[in-house]
């Protein structure tokens, strides 16, 4: 089929797919410094063919293409700047199900790539990553199955063999498939960073086969700055580099007039996160893989601690940012006129009864929880077990939670970091208004904790650090988006 795109895979450099760390704003970081091509970090084909396909993302701000699982967490978000650049990188055992996902996202991607590389558990286990390469008949299949059914170019990315030979057969049978390059990862599935990458088992590959071969895993050995990119190609011979650890340590790795500082950039980071609502999550992880060394220092026990958007910006002195892009983003959902219903506004009703609480663990036993006391109580006066409808705020990630209780219902007024707190701060306000005892330390009654000591903790053991496993699941979520939303206009 012909290749309708001008990505191409000789002379570039090129940001490796990681996982936790290859998200939107990492791959538009790497391409405002200089990388060419950006790959996604892998994402599974299983969970990809749940996803629904959503244009222009929560109230029309986003201007992105996200393809969101049925919890509404949002899996893969992508956008118009990197259309033509973001290879999309698969990790599946099943050519019928490699080729669903690359249909699923051919039109907002520039390839498609299969991971034969990932020598993790979880991937092995599920005969995906380096398990691969020990079933060349599967491999065959599944990238002959994307070649000829989608229009554009096939990649795939693999560890070296135990031997030189074993590994460049591999890679001639690859080659037959019709994909547009290899890039190869200079180590075999056992070896880690730590040991040297075979820079010789890359060259002979790149000498055996006339596709483009990228040459990948030189961030210990070569890469500190962006002239030892080139060093790593000659060594290697391939026609491209791409970059992992090195990139993630600065993304400006890619700057040919030398890398900017640290602080410059974790802040264009930063930019990103808000203007594509990066889960903040997923956003201290990545910085935190920025500092490495200096996770010690003030600034980094401060990262390590913050548990929303808003105070990763304070840490990084960017709090009145933070507060103009939101402030942006709810002009700019105001001037498209979409409106939707707050969830402030869906939380605001009259008749539910409002107390400001939260609900914090150190002042209860261990094991017992506010909502544990409430469902005891409602099973002793014979009424339904609770009922909880919990949402989230799209503009911080904050959750609330509205608890029904004999058809009452009752709330907080203050927003949680969890959908867990939130419901825990709603049972609070339901137990104090009904002037029912909550369990916390220090209460006349803890009719629950004798019961559960009497009966040789049958009643809750069971339930191990988790006590909420077996309370009712009649819980109705209203979840906005999990991964996926604060955003504001680029500034």
């Amino acid at each position: 089929m012909t290749v309708n795109t001008p990505l191409f895979f000789r002379g570039k450099k090129i940001l490796a797919p990681m996982v936790r760390v290859g998200t939107l704003p990492m791959r538009l970081l790497a391409l405002d410094y200089g990388a060419d091509i950006v790959y996604c970090e892998e994402l599974i084909d299983i969970k990809m063919l749940q996803c629904k396909r959503v244009i222009n993302g929560k109230y029309k701000v986003l201007e992105t293409v996200d393809f969101v699982a049925p919890n509404e967490r949002v899996v893969f978000r992508t956008c118009e700047r990197e259309k033509h650049c973001v290879v999309f990188q698969m990790g599946t055992a099943d050519a019928g199900r490699a080729l669903a996902v690359a249909k699923l996202v051919e039109s907002d991607v520039a390839g498609i790539d299969i991971n034969m590389g990932c020598p993790k558990e979880y991937s092995t286990k599920a005969s995906m990553g380096a398990a691969l390469l020990s079933d060349p008949d599967k491999i065959e299949a599944i990238l002959t199955t994307l070649v000829k059914g989608i229009c554009k170019p096939v990649t795939c990315k693999i560890r070296i063999l135990p031997s030189i030979e074993e590994t460049v057969n591999l890679v001639k049978r690859i080659e037959k498939t019709g994909i547009a390059a290899i890039a190869v990862h200079g180590r075999k599935k056992e070896e880690r960073p730590q040991h040297p990458v075979h820079c010789d088992v890359i060259k002979a590959i790149a000498e055996a086969v006339s596709i483009p071969v990228i040459a990948n895993g030189g961030s210990h050995d070569f890469i500190n700055e962006y002239t030892d990119i080139e060093t790593f190609q000659k060594a290697t011979a391939a026609s491209s580099v791409m970059i992992a650890r090195s990139a993630m340590w600065n993304p400006s790795i890619f700057r040919k007039h030398g890398p900017f500082p640290l602080k410059e950039v974790m802040q264009d980071y930063i930019k990103y996160v808000l203007r594509y609502d990066n889960h903040y999550t997923n956003t201290k992880y990545c910085l935190c893989q920025m500092l490495r060394e200096q996770l010690e220092t003030p600034q980094g026990k401060k990262l390590h601690a913050a548990q929303s958007t808003q105070e990763i910006c304070e840490v990084f002195e960017m709090a009145d940012f933070y507060e103009e892009t939101t402030a942006l983003f709810e002009a700019k959902k105001t001037s498209l006129g979409t409106e939707p219903q707050d969830e402030d506004d869906q939380m605001d009703d009259p008749d539910v009864i409002k107390m400001a609480v939260r609900f914090d663990k150190r002042e209860y036993p261990p094991q017992i929880t506010p909502k544990m006391y409430l469902l005891e109580w409602c099973r002793k006066e014979k009424h339904p077990q609770p009922v909880y409808e919990t949402v989230q705020r799209p503009l911080d990630r904050l959750f609330c939670s509205v608890v029904t209780v004999a058809e009452q219902k009752y709330r907080s007024t203050l927003w949680d970091k969890s959908k867990k707190l939130a419901e825990q701060a709603a049972a609070i306000v339901c137990l104090r208004t009904l002037g029912v005892p909550e369990g916390k330390l220090g209460e006349q009654e803890h009719r629950l904790i004798h019961k559960r000591k009497s009966q040789g903790h049958e009643c809750f053991n069971s339930r191990g650090h988790e006590a909420e496993l077996a309370e009712p699941s009649q819980k109705k979520a209203n979840f906005v988006e999990e991964t996926s939303a604060v955003n504001v206009p680029k500034v």
